[in-house]
C-alpha cells in the first residue's frame, strides 16, 4: 500500500509541484491549505509523513507542529518542514517547533526524496 502524505501548503503552485513529485513517485497525496485544516484531517486520518509548509495564513506551520507533537499518533511521527526562511535564527525555530528534518523551498526533489524513502523504509 503506498504511504499516505499529509501535504500542508497554502501557495496553490507549490501544492501542485509536490503533488507532482510525489504521485510520481506512487505517494498517496492529501492537501492543506491551513495549519487549522491538517490539524483536522491529521485527527481524523493516520498519515506516514506530514509535509509542513511553516508561513501559513492563520495558525503557522511551527505552531501546528507542536499542536501534533501533543497528540499520541502524531508524538513521534516525521514531520518535515517546507520552508523558504534559511536563515540561521529561523532555522532553529523550526527544528525546535518539532520537526524532523527541514527542506528549503525551492524544493531540490532528489533530496526530498531520498529523505521520505529514509523515513519510510
Amino acid at each position: 500500500m503506498a504511504s499516505r502524505i499529509l501535504v500542508v501548503e497554502d501557495n496553490p503552485d507549490n501544492m501542485k509541484l509536490v503533488t507532482w513529485m510525489l504521485e510520481d513517485e506512487g505517494y498517496h497525496i492529501t492537501p492543506a491549505g491551513t495549519g487549522e485544516e491538517a490539524l483536522e484531517l491529521a485527527g481524523n486520518n493516520q498519515f506516514d509523513v506530514i509535509l509542513m509548509d511553516i508561513s501559513l495564513p492563520g495558525m503557522d506551520g511551527k505552531e501546528a507542529t507542536k499542536q501534533l507533537r501533543k497528540t499520541d499518533t502524531y508524538r513521534d511521527a516525521p514531520i518535515f518542514a517546507l520552508t523558504a526562511h534559511a536563515i540561521v535564527s529561523e532555522e532553529r525555530d523550526i527544528m525546535a517547533s518539532g520537526v524532523s528534518e527541514l527542506i528549503t523551498k525551492p524544493i531540490n526533489e532528489e533530496l526530498l526524496l531520498e529523505k521520505l524513502s529514509s523515513y519510510l523504509n
